[in-house]
């Protein structure tokens, strides 16, 4: 038996030199590599003894972008803003479109109240403040010892 030792270095194959060449080039080229990255923002999501709290970073967003809505235990954050630049006269020399979309969705414990539920935007991060529900409060007293 014969072991061979893998090297990372070495990207050709000795079988077919230059064959991941080409699709390197072609791969790590910005037009291909801006796409395949993810458009999904990062949620902080916290407890406290009276409510839940999410906080999803979202910059560059207006609070009309986004829309919050609760469907039995479902939390469901989505956006959807789409820019349009131009650059030249009717007969253009460059236009490019933007588009950006994204869903979150998050299941509710029984313990929180969907009626109170609150949400803002400011700087860029969407908070939501999570009521919980009266007899899902953590009580808390000081027990005697005798």
């Amino acid at each position: 038996m014969t072991l061979v030792k893998f090297n990372p270095e070495k990207k050709n194959n000795v079988l077919l030199p230059g064959f991941n060449d080409i699709f390197e080039s072609v791969l790590e080229d910005n037009f291909f590599s801006s796409r395949r990255m993810s458009n999904v923002p990062s949620v902080n999501i916290s407890d406290s003894p009276d409510a839940y709290h999410i906080e999803l970073a979202a910059p560059g967003l207006r609070k009309e972008d986004f829309k919050v809505n609760v469907e039995r235990d479902m939390l469901t954050i989505s956006t959807e803003k789409k820019t349009e630049s131009s650059e030249g006269d009717k007969s253009y020399t460059r236009r490019e479109f933007n588009y950006a979309a994204f869903t979150r969705s998050f299941t509710l414990p029984e313990s929180a109240d969907v009626d109170r539920i609150q949400a803002s935007y400011q700087e860029g991060v969407l908070k939501l403040h999570l009521p919980k529900k009266e007899e899902a409060k953590a009580i808390s007293r000081q027990i005697e010892i005798r």
